[in-house]
Formats: C-alpha cells, structure tokens, sequence
C-alpha cells in the first residue's frame, strides 16, 4: 500500500490481540450447530456437455472437533452432526457469523470479543453433489483457497496442500474415475492462513483484521462436465484502430485438449460479432493443441465500424461474445463463452516521467479510489454493483484494486457500469517478502515462486478479456525484482494479457518495464485544502496512486449503529484517544491530527452533533479540494496531473478513516465533496493563485458560458460580485480561466463565503460551487514532511462560520414511486428575511422510522442557499428500501434547524 519505516512497530502487534471475556486458552471453540449441515444444499450437476455448476455451499467444522478420518468425511453419506452450514463462497468467520455464533463484529469492539485460538487448525469444507451420467469426464475447477487445503473426492485425497495453495492460483482436478451415479462428496482440509507468510491476502493497516485472517474457500468451486476433448483458455484479443476506430482486428484463442486416450479429430465451431468460426482439429491421446481464428483466415474477425467500449462519461459499454463448441464424432463434447469488450489501452510516460493513460486514443485524468472487499470476504453482489453505482455517480472513472481481487462478477459488473479498474498484488506482507525491507512479509522460497508465477497466470487469463482492467501493478509499495518481474511477464505474456503493466504503484522501476510513471507520496493524513494545488509531495501533478486526508467521520446515522454511547462521548471529547474503528496502525490509532486541525480552523465542537456537522463540512472541502486540484492541473503544460486514486474509495468494516461512502453506503461530506468536483462541466477556485476556472470533462468543446462569482462575509453581507460572460472551454479536459479574485476585499471579516455560478449560452445554471475561505491560510511546514503527511503549523481562521444567524430553509418533497425504482423530487428555499445564507444544507431521505433509506443518489446535496434562492434535489433509490410507508426528508444545515416533511 504504502512505503512506512514505522509501519510495522513491535507495539502493533498488542494491538492486534484479539480480547474477550475468556481467554484464548481457555475458550472451547464456537457454539455448536446441533443438526446436520442442511443448509448445505446438495448441488445437482447437469449431465450436458460443456456445463460448470458451482458447488452451492458446504457444511464446515474445527478439525479440533473431528476425530473421524478424511476418509470417513469425504464421503457420502457422512452426518456432519455439530457441522455449520457455510455458503458457496465462505470464510470460516463468515459461516460463524452467517450462523449467529458472535454478535455483530462492526459494531463497538465486538470483534475483539472473537478469539482467534479456533482459527489456528484447519477447517474443514464438505459439500455433496449428484450426477446422474458417469460417461462424461467430470472435473473440480477452483481458485481462492485461503490459504491452501488438502482435497479429497469420495473418500480419496486428489490433490494435496502443497498443490493447492495461494488465493489466486488455479486448479482444475480430473475427478472422473471417482465419480458415482447419485451422490458425491467434495471436501476441503483448508489451512490456516498468515499474509505474512502465504500469498494470499492481507488487511494492512485498512482496518482491525479478521481473528481467521479470511482463512476459506471464497470464489466458487465448479464441478464441470465434458467429453474426450476439452475446450479451455478461450479468449479474444482485439486491436482497435487509433485515433479513426473506424475498424477492428479479433483474433480468437481457445485450447483444444484430448483427455481420451486415444486419437480423435474435434471440430471447433462458433460464433463471434456476427461470424461464423469453422476448423478441424485432430488430435492425438492427450494432446493440446490451440487453436486460433484470425482476421487473415477469418475474414469476418476484421470489424467495420465496431462497437467501442467507453468508461463512464465518456461514451457507451457495448460487450461482444463469444461462443465456441468442441464436438466429436457429431455430439457435442464442451462449449465455452466469453464475453469481451473493444477498446484500446495505452499508458506511455509523458515528459515529466509520469504515467499518462490514453483510451481509445484520448487522453484520461484518472479519478479513482482505493476498492475494499467485505472484510470477510463475503460476496454479495447487489452490494457490489450499488457501490459501483456510486462510483459512477462519483464521476471517479477508476477503482484501484490491491491485492483482494474480486470475483469474475466483480469485473463483469465493471464492464457494464464503464468503471476502470487497477488490480494488483498487494503490499508490506508476503508479496513483497523479497523487496520490501519495511514490510512483514517473509523471503521467498522456490516454491513460493511457483505459487507466484501460477497465482499471475491464473488472474491474467480470468482479466485478460475485460475491458475495464486499464493496467495490472505487479508490484505496490515495492516493485519486483529482475527474478520476479520476469516470472510474472512471462505469465502476462503467455496468457495474452494486453493491457499495460506496471511495475509498482510507487516511484520504483524494474529492469524489463522501466520506471512506474507512479508516485507514493502520500499524505495519507489530514493536510489543509490548499495542500493539494502544490506541485510537490501528493500535490496536483503526475499520477498519486494512493492519497487523501486520512479521517473520514460517518454521519451522525452512521456512528450511532457502529459506536456505543460512551465511544461516541470519547469520539468528540478526546483526540488522543485510540480509536478501535480507525486502523490497528500505530500511526493511525487516533484522531488527533485531524481533532487539532478541525479545531483551530472552525472551533472547539461543543458536542457530538457539533463535532460531527464540523467534520462533514471539513471533509466536503479537502475531498474536493484534492479532485479538483487534479482536474484543474491534467491539462497543464508542465507537469501535468495524470491521475488520483482517493485512498479509499470504501471501508470493509465501519471505519473512521479513508472512504467515501461508509459500510452502509451513507454518504458523507466527503461522498459530495467529490461528486461536486468531478462535475462534468464545473466551476471552481484554485487555492495558490485565487482563479476561478472552468474545467470541461465532456467530449466536446463549450461556448458562451457565463462564470459569476460573489464573495460574502458570514451574514451575508457582498464584498465582491463579478460576472464574466462568453467563456469558452474545450473539451477532453481542459481548462479556460475565466477571473481571479482579489488579494483582499473591505471589512473585517477573517471568513468570507464565495459562491461561483456557471450558466450555458441558454441562460441555464449547469454548475454551482460553494466555498469558506480565510484571509489567513492554512500554513504548511514543507521540510517536516514524512510519508504520511505534511504538518500544519497555523491553520485558517473559519471560525467566523460559527456566527452565522440561524435561518430557515423550507423544504417540500413529492415522490414518484415505481414498480423497482422510486424518486424523490425536494424543493428547498431560504426563507429567511435578513441577507444571510443557509450553508451546507444536508437533505437525507429516511423512511417512517427515521431510519436512513439506502443506497440512494442525490443529484446534489450539502448546499448553500442566498435568501429567495430556490434549489430542486432529486433522490432515487430502490422502491423496496422504503420498507413500507412513504418516505420523509430530514433536511437540516450548517445555521438551519433540523426538519423533516413528507415526502409522499
């Protein structure tokens, strides 16, 4: 994740301890279930050709707890008496949890209350299966062991953990000879798991670690049918025509595989973007041979006009298909699909060294965010795709996935919503064992090595056909060395893996790939707005792989379903008090950079409400401060900025620190800090110059805008108004200044209020963007930077935002509800009769509980409103989330009262 000589100190690991009640040694394992594994449903495997049926879940249990042999509990027939059902993607924690046998580990410290002695033994994983056809061959095609198992079939030990071992290495079992007409049993001796030592995954310092450390199956493991030739690999590498996209070359790859022991001739047939594929193939006894389909033989595989696969907001995502038959002798012997998209991919350095991504031959300012899985890894995809959503809603183009790569859904959701994606292996534990002297990982062994070498072959070829994998970082903090890196372009290249590699998310290079066009500046901790147009450290040029401003306080709904009251009281009243919910990080334990800066630039908070409405405002304004600083730099002459990946985007756990939207997908100020700034067309401040930009993301070029900006002390009185009319911006990007404010302005004011107005050529409003600021700035001691941050030394005078008049802002809230989808349309107006603004007015739609309806998306929300000013918000969110009754607006604000109206 991140270089930190301190990172790993001997003191971390006490606060890793998990603590309880009853100590490890003398805790006697979980709650028992008492019945049979009935919700491990028996998965009934189809007898056709060519199907891939996913196991549909598993009973587990301690082998602390079972005495019988494997023998005896890989076969049919066994009564698992005591065992816990576990579903077909499964941490052992997960099945504890999915089985109540611990409370809610994300609420308080209850995670500590889990000892982790149970987790110290392999866990078994059984799970039965039927077939009615032992003619056909039948395999056990699997990835996502955790740490590694023994595997065992009917009795019969197939494959040891030697074999199979690390997350991401793939394994396809010839079970056919084992296999019985009727019932069938699979079973997994799974291993205990240390990232330190195994290469699998880790939690760093992103969260408190799970007491099992994930130890599990967590991808799916198929039983797949077939005849005496096997298609496998199949995959399409496209080559897109740059810049014109006028035309496109297919070339088509499949394996065909003779698993008879005889000589057969297969015919491979299928079809691809509307063309038929033809070829005979013979084939001797167990021989592969790989078949190919190119535009030289194939005519029809060189595209007219194709269908390009955009990123969001930038054009459409039309995927392609493919499907292939390999038939013998007349009967259908295997099939195989896959679906792909065309687009093209470039990543070359620019003048300066930094990493400039092109699609489709126009240039992309990555705007992303760090991606979290579930900390227990537990798979549920309408969550994956709402949080998706909310990437795209974001305008961020990009998530970074290090290390804890999703399953092949995951990506195929990616393709759908035009997200970009950045995985890689992850840093500071065993991965990078080899080459980094600051992380925990241990030196590699020859056979770690091998597990490395099938862990990049394996994930190449699963991403190879997506579309939305921009890049692939063979390394994080560190970069691999010579050995290394060789064995992974090695893989890359033999599964055909097109997109860019590089070769660390930090500053470092690799003998083969060069430089990494990267940098892992940080901060990673709380540093002022301002901090962010500075051309140094994490500032606005070249490509940030990972940065924000560290904490990132919940809403007041939030904290309440995560926090106990007395954490709540110690969350405002103590900023050296070590945080639980933050990281188990030394450098992280506490809030007190972030307490220190959120009080001498607004106040003391009187209270928890008061703390928390101060947070959110202070998150609004770094979080945008930090993408539009970005934005306003792509376009730069010297030194542009290339990229951004918010660390992070979301939390695995309820956090304190580093996300965008939380656990519950509630969104905070920080959640509309960067949907502000990454406005398609926007109007925004530069904080080193004081200019007033606009910043055009579309295609194409903008005319006849008209830029207003206005600067206000608190209650409102105008110190400065200027409006500048025919603006003219290009497109892809760029950037037309249209005014710069003045050094100072007349009153005594240290706290001022700009607003800025952005109308089009038709006189309607298109952007509008709210700032504090202060005549004294923020004050950076540059020399006293460190890896996580930048100190502050006098921080902004905001505290004349404490004397704003209270005014009223009236709301009225209609709402069209559908069969699966409902909008809620609020109308809010400041209603008071004095000059003074409502600032960051907060709109939530709750249900008649009051009760937060989630996901939702605001078209905007935390706005400001001038007296007479009338703003619409527009709410949707899925019907069935309202759990009943209509819903309500709670509308509420920086100086206005808190009010909730129907919303029916």
């Amino acid at each position: 994740m991140f270089p930190r000589p301190a990172r790993r100190l001997p003191g971390t690991v006490a606060l890793l301890a998990l603590a309880g009640t009853l100590t490890a040694g003398a805790w006697a394992g979980p709650r028992e279930a008492t019945e049979p594994h009935r919700s491990a449903r028996v998965t009934h495997v189809p007898a056709a050709a060519g199907t891939s049926t996913p196991l549909a879940g598993y009973a587990v249990r301690s082998t602390a707890r079972v005495t019988d042999s494997a023998a005896a509990v890989s076969s049919p027939g066994y009564p698992a008496t005591g065992w816990y059902p576990a579903g077909p993607r499964s941490t052992v924690l997960a099945a504890l949890l999915a089985n109540g046998v611990y409370a809610d580990p994300f609420r308080s410290t209850g995670q500590q209350k889990i000892p982790k002695a149970d987790f110290e033994v392999p866990w078994w994983y059984r799970s039965d299966f039927t077939v009615e056809d032992t003619a056909r061959r039948t395999f056990l095609d699997f990835s996502g062991v955790v740490s590694a198992a023994d595997v065992y079939v009917n009795g019969h030990r197939v494959a040891g953990a030697a074999e199979v071992t690390g997350a991401y290495t793939r394994h396809e079992l010839d079970i056919t000879p084992l296999v019985r007409s009727g019932t069938n049993t699979v079973a997994f001796r799974v291993r205990p798991n240390d990232p330190d030592r195994d290469l699998t995954m880790g939690w760093l310092d992103w969260l408190q670690p799970p007491p099992d450390r994930n130890m599990g199956l967590v991808r799916d493991v198929l039983v797949r049918r077939g005849g005496p030739v096997a298609l496998r690999d199949t995959h399409v590498m496209t080559e897109l025509a740059v810049p014109s996209l006028a035309t496109a070359r297919l070339t088509v790859k499949a394996r065909a595989r003779n698993d008879s022991g005889t000589p057969v001739t297969a015919r491979i047939s299928g079809s691809v973007a509307g063309t038929r594929l033809t070829r005979t193939v013979p084939l001797a006894a167990h021989e592969t041979k790989t078949v190919t389909f190119t535009p030289e033989d194939t005519p029809g595989l060189r595209l007219t006009a194709p269908k390009v696969w955009w990123p969001a907001g930038m054009g459409g995502q039309p995927l392609y298909g493919l499907t292939l038959t390999a038939s013998v002798a007349g009967t259908v012997s295997d099939t195989a699909h896959e679906r792909f998209g065309i687009r093209d991919v470039r990543a070359p350095l620019n003048a300066d060294g930094a990493r400039q991504y092109r699609i489709n031959g126009r240039r992309l300012l990555v705007r992303g965010g760090g991606w979290s899985p579930d900390e227990f890894l537990r798979w549920d995809r309408a969550y994956v795709e709402d949080r998706l959503k909310y990437a795209v809603d974001l305008g961020l183009n990009t998530l970074r996935l290090e290390g804890h790569l999703e399953p092949d859904e995951f990506f195929a959701l990616a393709d759908r919503y035009g997200v970009l994606t950045l995985p890689g292996w992850e840093c500071c534990d065993k991965w990078e064992g080899d080459v980094n002297p600051s992380g925990s990982g241990k030196k590699w062994t020859a056979a770690d090595h091998r597990v490395a070498r099938a862990s990049m072959a394996a994930e190449a070829a699963r991403l190879r056909d997506h579309p939305s994998v921009l890049s692939f970082l063979i390394g994080s903090d560190s970069a691999p060395n010579a050995t290394i890196e060789t064995e992974y372009l090695d893989a890359l290249g033999a599964a055909d893996f097109t997109a860019p590699v590089i070769p660390a998310a930090s500053d470092a290079s690799t003998p083969r790939l060069g430089r990494s066009g990267m940098k892992m500046t940080g901060p990673y901790d709380w540093v002022p707005p301002a901090y962010w147009y500075a051309k140094r450290e994490g500032g606005a040029t070249g490509f940030n792989s990972e940065t924000s401003a560290g904490p990132s306080i919940p809403t007041l709904d939030t904290l309440r379903r995560m926090l106990t009251p007395a954490e709540l009281d110690t969350l405002w009243r103590d900023p050296d008090a070590r945080q639980y919910h933050r990281s188990p990080s030394a450098t992280f334990g506490t809030l007190a950079l972030y307490d220190r800066a959120l009080a001498g630039r607004y106040g003391a908070p009187t209270g928890l409400t008061d703390y928390v409405r101060k947070a959110q405002l202070a998150q609004y304004e770094n979080v945008r401060a930090q993408f539009e600083a970005y934005g306003r730099n792509a376009t730069d002459t010297e030194r542009p900025a290339t990229g951004v990946v918010h660390w992070m985007f979301n939390s695995g756990w309820t956090s304190l620190h580093w996300q965008l939207t939380d656990r519950y997908l509630d969104q905070n100020g920080a959640y509309f800090g960067a949907k502000k700034a990454n406005e398609p067309l926007h109007v925004q401040y530069s904080y080193d110059d004081r200019s007033v930009v606009v910043v055009n993301s579309r295609h194409t070029r903008e005319r006849g805008l008209t830029v207003r900006a206005a600067l206000f002390d608190p209650d409102g009185t105008r110190r400065y108004d200027r409006t500048v009319t025919g603006t003219a911006v290009a497109g892809d990007g760029a950037r037309a200044t249209a005014l710069t404010l003045p050094a100072s302005v007349p009153g005594p004011a240290r706290t001022h209020l700009l607003r800025l107005v952005l109308t089009d050529a038709g006189g309607t409003e298109v952007s509008r963007n709210v700032y504090w600021l202060s005549t004294r700035p923020d004050t950076l001691d540059w020399d006293g930077t460190d890896w996580y941050h930048t100190p502050t030394t006098g921080y902004a005078d905001l505290g004349g935002l404490a004397s704003m008049p209270r005014v009223p802002v009236t709301a009225t809230a209609v709402t069209r509800s559908g069969r699966d989808t409902s909008t809620t349309t609020v109308t809010l107006r400041n209603t008071g009769a004095g000059a003074t603004p409502a600032l960051f007015t907060d709109v939530r739609l709750v249900d008649a509980q009051g009760r937060p309806v989630l996901p939702v998306r605001w078209s905007d929300n935390e706005v400001s409103l001038w007296p007479g000013e009338r703003l619409t918000l527009t709410a949707t969110y899925r019907t069935g989330d309202l759990h009943g009754p209509a819903p309500r607006v709670r509308v509420s604000g920086w100086n206005a009262p808190e009010r909730t109206v129907p919303a029916a």
